[in-house]
């Protein structure tokens, strides 16, 4: 594999991971303002995290059970 070839894999995963965590984002933004709110006004980011991860998590499940 060239460093070309490497790099546009790298970047290629790097978006989609963004993406993945910015729409899980405002998924919990919507379904779920008072952990977000919490989050921001205690000033901690583990129990954001969290439900980010759940988010996914479900999604993830949710995906793979098509399969």
């Amino acid at each position: 594999m060239t460093f070309s070839g490497f790099s546009a894999s790298l970047v290629g995963t790097v978006a989609v991971v963004s993406a993945l965590v910015a729409g899980a984002t405002i998924w919990l933004l919507l379904t779920d303002p008072i952990t977000v709110a919490g989050a921001l006004h205690n000033g901690t980011v583990t129990p954001l995290v969290r439900e980010l991860a759940r988010a996914v998590a479900d999604a993830l499940r949710g995906l793979l059970s098509f399969l």
